[in-house]
């Protein structure tokens, strides 16, 4: 039922930045997490970034102080802003929202950093 858009995907040079965001289709009043994941060839998707539904937020090591997380209640979407990119950040990101009910996944939108 519920759809996450995935947008802002793209190719930058190294030390650029790049904005993305998740949007749901649907409402979400209440959730135990939102985050971000990426996907690299030949490696395991493994968690960026995420929220849960106290307001703890926490970041992958590679990422701490080079990536935010944030969400606008209003549009029902969460963003991942990246700056300071690098080309070991070339992944594809999947944004994921889990509630008590449900797990869903975005469809992922590539990024890719060149040097």
């Amino acid at each position: 039922q519920v759809q996450l858009v995935e947008s802002g995907g793209g190719s930058v040079q190294a030390g650029g930045s790049l904005r993305l965001s998740c949007a749901a289709s649907g409402s979400i009043f209440s959730f135990n997490f939102m985050g971000w994941y990426r996907q690299a060839p030949g490696k395991q998707r493994e968690l960026v970034a995420g929220i849960t539904s106290g307001g703890s937020i926490n970041y992958a090591d590679s990422v701490k102080g080079r990536f935010t997380i944030s969400r606008d209640n209003d549009k029902n979407s969460v963003y991942l802003q990246m700056n300071s990119l690098e080309p070991e950040d070339t992944a594809v990101y999947y944004c994921n929202v889990v509630t008590k009910l449900w797990s869903n996944w975005g469809q992922g939108t590539q990024v890719t950093v060149s040097s």
